[in-house]
């Protein structure tokens, strides 16, 4: 299923990259990853060097679960996700203090968050599909229709990301009941059982996590077979949220922009958006390993090996940003290495 254009990254780019890291002043292989991430980046932007990573555009999604409430899967409660969006907006998050250490800029979007969020800037709720969202164990988590509408959501906010330069889009996440969702979807998408891709969270205990895995069981059994079709898996088991990061995930791939993937949600909506435009994965790395256990399985399926392993679970976007330096690391190297051809040797 895919009704986009997605450019192929290019391989006469990442076998030059390739060939010139193998004349560095380093014996083959040294740098290890780093060469893998320069040799990729050459591909996605088509030149060696690959250009600067200047522009880094961090995108959170925000909204509420009604799985949260209904079913107490969380540590904290459903109003946390509103007051974390004010909270984005004054630059004092997680992800604002990280994103600020490495230049990257943040923006906030109210796709699904349940309050009127008065006093907040009308460009926060300008994509704002609907507030909160269905407890998925009982009922579809969106309405016919919603799906599509958050996930074109999605695309809008990563074209207005990709107009304004951005050099590297990462999609960030808010909401009480995230990695609920998360697990949903990826046992759903990957016919995984729910004790296998169900981890702490925010941190419940094991009674809440126990929990957790009956909420997820439930929840993709009540979906039954419509978990074949990604639009139907969003509207079933998924979220506003959820679509809008495919959405984004999608679009920055048509637009030739490389995407770094955060942690739990972002894998989740990943592994669903390969299913709608499967070249779309090509653009993608993988920013971190979560200590979830449903990304572990994502990134897996995706033929994706994350660039650093902090033991983060935050979320907002905070362990990708994380990654950026290591990205520039390895631009570094092809842009700025002796050859060794140029060596003097007595």
């Amino acid at each position: 299923m895919t009704e986009f254009e997605i450019p192929v990254p290019d391989e006469q780019a990442r076998a030059a990259a390739v060939e010139r890291l193998d004349g560095l002043v380093k014996p083959l292989g040294a740098l290890g990853r780093l060469e893998e991430l320069a040799a990729w980046l050459s591909a996605a932007h088509g030149v060696v060097p690959p250009r600067p990573l200047d522009e880094v555009r961090v995108v959170i999604f925000a909204g509420d679960h009604g799985v949260a409430e209904a079913a107490a899967v969380s540590a904290y409660p459903r109003e946390i996700t509103a007051a974390m969006v004010r909270v984005f907006l004054s630059g004092t998050s997680g992800v604002s203090v990280l994103a600020r250490q490495v230049g990257a800029r943040v923006r906030v979007l109210d796709i699904a968050v349940d309050d009127a969020m008065e006093g907040v800037p009308a460009e926060v709720g300008a994509h704002k599909i609907r507030r909160g969202s269905g407890a998925i164990h009982l009922t579809d988590a969106l309405e016919p229709g919603e799906a599509r509408r958050a996930f074109d959501a999605g695309r809008a906010a990563a074209d207005a990301e990709a107009d304004a330069g951005a050099d590297l889009l990462i999609p960030g996440d808010m909401g009480i009941g995230n990695t609920t969702v998360a697990s949903a979807l990826v046992a759903a998408a990957l016919g995984l059982p729910a004790e296998d891709v169900v981890g702490t969270g925010t941190g419940v205990d094991e009674e809440g996590r126990a929990r957790k895995i009956e909420i997820v069981r439930a929840a993709v059994a009540r979906a039954g077979d419509r978990v074949n079709d990604p639009f139907d898996l969003l509207t079933a088991l998924g979220s506003a949220c959820a679509a809008a990061t495919a959405g984004f995930l999608v679009q920055g791939a048509a637009r030739g922009v490389p995407v770094l993937l955060d942690g739990v949600f972002s894998g989740a909506a990943a592994v669903v958006a390969r299913e709608i435009a499967p070249d779309a994965v090509h653009w993608w790395l993988a920013g971190h390993r979560s200590t979830e256990p449903s990304q572990a399985f994502a990134l897996k399926s995706l033929g994706l090996q994350p660039i650093l392993d902090l033991a983060l679970r935050l979320g907002e976007g905070s362990g990708a940003v994380q990654a950026v330096p290591t990205l520039r690391a390895a631009r570094a190297i092809l842009a700025e290495m002796g050859s060794l051809s140029d060596l003097e040797l007595s």
